[in-house]
């Protein structure tokens, strides 16, 4: 069979080959090396074993590279694919998507939805305002009356306004009882708690250098919103390096194995746990029901979205923010 993989940019994960038309799910993901991706693919794999569907997975390189997810989406169309699962880096990939629904493929976004209503069928998530809501509450609530005077560094992904971006940078500041003028993008509070929004590209190396700059900003800052867990991870290494760890609360979002053993260090102050293995899973079973009789997933609740849920971990509780503690969170953790 001819190799449909093109481009250096796409990391190919399984080694299943493509199967007849109706019998092939893919996956196509951010990257192929943070945690939540990786479980991610786990759990999408063992579903479309057990839903006897033939399985492939692409990633590209960094979050916001929409490039591979355009080529791989491309060619699950070429190879007739029955249905595509995708965490989009950016709202570029939406064209490809809505060919790939004209040419009859189910198309489910997986932790972060597009833009455009048509390039998805439905999504599987964490209801991402929550997950920084319940940060933002956490951290003000921790706070109390200092809350008043506060510093806050915000990491996020880029400047591109990923959804799913925004809605965790929105959600936090809104639970921290900021005013946001404008919730479908990020920046828009004029609140001089906020010392900046910098780029972390959810990654570790990203995270030292945000923080580093947010610091010289600002070397007081006393509250840092990260985007994710290995962004959490880089700047409390910034933080290190500046002697500025203590007093500072950090906040993230994801619930892996690792994250949930920076609770338990101290490191992250609390993280919003999210559940890629149930997002997965679910969007599997969503295109097993729709290659047997064209069924299509529908949200309840009112929701635009399938809510996968969420849970905040903290080893220092606060009145009035519902929580788990971090052994629980190790119970449900990934990575």
């Amino acid at each position: 069979m001819k190799k449909l993989l093109t481009g250096s940019a796409l990391a190919l994960i399984a080694s299943a080959g493509f199967a007849a038309a109706g019998d092939l799910t893919c996956l196509i993901t951010k990257n192929n090396t943070n945690p939540f991706f990786v479980k991610m693919k786990e759990g999408a794999e063992a579903a479309a074993t057990a839903a006897g569907m033939d399985f492939r997975a692409f990633a590209g390189i960094t979050d916001g590279d929409a490039a591979p997810q355009i080529n791989a989406i491309e060619n699950c169309v070429a190879a007739g694919a029955k249905g595509i699962l995708i965490t989009p880096s950016n709202d570029s990939v939406g064209p490809a998507l809505i060919d790939a629904r004209a040419a009859g493929i189910l198309v489910i976004a997986l932790d972060t939805p597009l833009a455009d209503s048509e390039a998805q069928d439905m999504t599987f998530a964490t209801d991402n305002f929550e997950a920084g809501l319940l940060i933002g509450q956490w951290a003000a609530a921790t706070l109390g009356d200092d809350a008043a005077n506060a510093k806050i560094g915000m990491l996020d992904i880029n400047k591109d306004n990923i959804s799913v971006d925004v809605a965790r940078d929105t959600g936090f500041l809104v639970g921290f009882g900021i005013d946001v003028p404008d919730l479908t993008v990020m920046g828009s509070e004029t609140d001089a708690r906020v010392i900046g929004h910098e780029t972390s590209n959810a990654s570790v190396e990203g995270g030292v250098t945000a923080m580093e700059n947010l610091l010289a900003k600002d070397p007081d800052i006393n509250v840092v919103y990260t985007i994710n867990e290995p962004a959490a991870e880089g700047a409390y290494q910034a933080l290190q390096d500046a002697g500025k760890t203590e007093g500072v609360l950090v906040v993230s979002v994801d619930g892996g194995c690792p994250g949930i053993a920076s609770v338990k260090g101290g490191v992250i102050g609390a993280t919003s746990q999210q559940y890629p293995l149930l997002m997965a899973s679910k969007g599997i079973e969503a295109i097993a029901a729709y290659a047997a009789d064209g069924t299509k997933p529908s949200a309840s609740d009112g929701l635009t979205f399938f809510n996968t849920g969420v849970n905040l971990v903290t080893d220092a509780p606060a009145d009035g923010v519902p929580s788990i503690d971090s052994t629980k969170g190790t119970e449900l953790c990934w990575g």
